[in-house]
């Protein structure tokens, strides 16, 4: 049996964090990857988040203690309604040789809570009502909003805003459907899917 594929990621804050890790883990299993994720920073905004990322680059080249070489890189940032690849290439901006080959970017367009609510569908199975959003709203807070509100109407506390039902909406979540309604989700899911297949292979995984 090949070693677990060690995925570090990098994102901005909570909401992805509690969406990537299960989804990291769903796509894995689906490609019969053992991953083992290793969040490195989920907190304090976009502007932390490549921070993090440039100086965790740094001590790892440098073989500071407690750093050790992933196989994969996750970075996670909003798109804020900039175009996807401008925020993709504000990440790539950042990452560099050899931790470039590595890197798997997880831009939502325009924010991750729209990635919550991008199957309808499995959503109302997991919540118990259906969500209502704009097909694209630029307001800082409108999706964050959007997934706390329809949370409440189907009767629950929204202690974490929504974000508590992440491990089941992703692993209920038609990727297909949720794609075609969302083009960022997909570059992510379509990218991370790519990577994961290429490391194992390069592992010997693909002669099993």
């Amino acid at each position: 049996m090949s070693s677990p594929v060690t995925v570090d990621i990098f994102v901005e804050d909570r909401a992805h964090e509690a969406f990537l890790v299960p989804m990291l883990r769903r796509i894995a299993r689906e490609e019969k990857v053992v991953v083992t994720p290793r969040v490195r920073s989920g907190r304090g905004g976009h502007g932390r988040a490549i921070t993090e990322l440039k100086l965790y680059q740094d001590l790892v080249r440098k073989g500071a203690a407690g750093t050790t070489d992933p196989d994969l890189l996750i970075a996670g940032i909003n798109g804020n309604c900039s175009t996807l690849t401008k925020a993709k290439k504000a990440i790539e901006g950042a990452t560099h040789d050899p931790f470039s080959n590595r890197l798997v970017v997880a831009c939502p367009d325009p924010h991750v809570e729209r990635w919550y609510l991008a199957d309808p569908e499995s959503f109302k199975e997991v919540v118990g009502d259906w969500p209502t959003v704009a097909k694209k709203k630029c307001a800082r807070d409108y999706y964050k909003a959007a997934l706390a509100n329809v949370v409440r109407k189907a009767g629950h506390p929204a202690t974490l805003g929504g974000i508590e039902f992440a491990q089941e909406l992703v692993e209920r979540m038609d990727l297909y459907r949720a794609g075609k309604n969302d083009r960022s989700l997909k570059s992510f899911v379509d990218d991370l899917r790519a990577r994961l297949r290429a490391v194992h292979a390069a592992s010997g995984g693909g002669d099993e």
